[in-house]
């Protein structure tokens, strides 16, 4: 524990942005700092924060699934980041198109680093009946045609769990345990978590009330289903509703885990310490592929680099770093191997709308990056 960054912490949950936190601080491969802070269940019933809290990741699944997975197959030559999305599924050949733009001519490479120009968000289960239809929906959905610039997808990183799917013969949630849970013997990190385990498990949001809303704004000709939504308290399964509708395995979320076992799926992402993969690989995640655009972004993680980030002001501009809707975050500092992990359940236990916690990370950060230097 260190006292300047959980009295912060607990500061912001009395002041209602969240109603737990668990934080954990490393360098050179070593946990320096971590607290578990407030409740992680705070209504119908007041559970307290440990350490072993288990917090949904939400879109921090993006690089710890599947940008790692990616990066594991681009390894083996079984991937090819500059081959088209339609090398991959040609059975699609013509089903898409819209004026100069084709899904199908999107590369790998932009899909990794959000350039693709695929919409950012759609709620498949008010326009598909199951999980085996969303992929053609993907293609079938109008681009926002701004590329070359950078607009973070959910669609661009399911159209990538998908090609993977493709390439491996198996479904994300396969993988994931093969290449990723197994070899670094994570104990409780997974998807759909066993109902057994819902007393460990920090708690979201009271029903779905925040995509309903987002669905009437941007869809107000279609009925929203009562079945399409959930209006329960979200507890010990996904809040994500596209990633609900698919089972609670997804590309883009659905990842459940504790901040210890986020940190040893953080070393994989750097060279002196990674198990998964070679070191040289590990250059893809600090390197910026998007020089000039609107966000400076790597292979699947957004960089220090960018303006606004979450970084904060102490770490290096070749940081990386992925933040998750629920109030997950993860950045990792290449340069001071150094690995802040902050994980909340912002959406729990308060009515619309979310707080803004990004102020929170980069205080956070800061307060971290001092207490490290003063260390050194």
């Amino acid at each position: 524990m260190n006292n300047a960054i959980s009295i912060f912490l607990q500061e912001r949950i009395d002041a209602r942005d969240f109603p737990s936190a668990v934080y954990l601080v490393a360098e050179k491969g070593e946990i320096a700092f971590q607290d578990a802070l407030g409740y992680a269940v705070a209504e119908p019933e007041r559970l307290p924060a440990t350490l072993d809290t288990i917090y949904d990741l939400a879109s921090l699944t993006k690089p710890l699934v599947t940008g790692l997975i990616a990066a594991h197959l681009i390894e083996r030559s079984e991937v090819d980041p500059e081959k088209t999305v339609g090398y991959y599924f040609p059975e699609f050949d013509g089903f898409s198109g819209f004026s100069d733009f084709d899904a199908l001519d999107t590369l790998v490479s932009e899909l990794l680093t959000h350039t693709s120009g695929a919409q950012a968000w759609k709620p498949f289960y008010l326009f598909t009946k199951n999980r085996s239809e969303v992929l053609a929906e993907i293609f079938r959905t109008e681009p926002l045609l701004t590329k070359p610039e950078v607009v973070y997808s959910d669609l661009g990183f399911l159209t990538l769990m998908f090609l993977l799917e493709r390439v491996a013969g198996q479904e994300i949630g396969s993988l994931a345990e093969s290449i990723v849970i197994t070899p670094l013997e994570l104990g409780n990190t997974f998807f759909s978590p066993d109902a057994t385990l819902k007393s460990r498990i920090a708690a979201s949001e009271k029903g779905n009330e925040y995509e309903r809303r987002t669905c009437a704004e941007k869809f107000p000709e279609i009925r929203i289903p009562h079945s399409a939504l959930r209006s329960s308290l979200i507890w010990g399964e996904v809040h994500d509703g596209n990633a609900w509708f698919m089972g609670g395995v997804a590309g883009h979320a659905g990842l459940f885990s504790t901040a210890e076992e986020v940190f040893k799926l953080a070393l994989q992402f750097l060279p002196q310490y990674t198990q998964l993969l070679k070191p040289e690989t590990c250059e893809l995640f600090r390197t910026n592929f998007t020089p000039g655009m609107n966000e400076d972004r790597s292979f699947a993680f957004q960089l220090a680099s960018t303006k606004d980030s979450t970084s904060g002001k102490g770490m290096s501009l070749e940081s990386f770093g992925h933040l998750g809707f629920t109030g997950t975050s993860l950045w990792i500092d290449p340069v001071k191997e150094r690995i802040f992990i902050l994980l909340t359940n912002r959406t729990h236990a308060r009515s619309l709308p979310f707080a803004n916690i990004n102020s929170v990370r980069r205080r956070f950060h800061d307060l971290a990056n001092e207490l490290l230097d003063e260390k050194n």
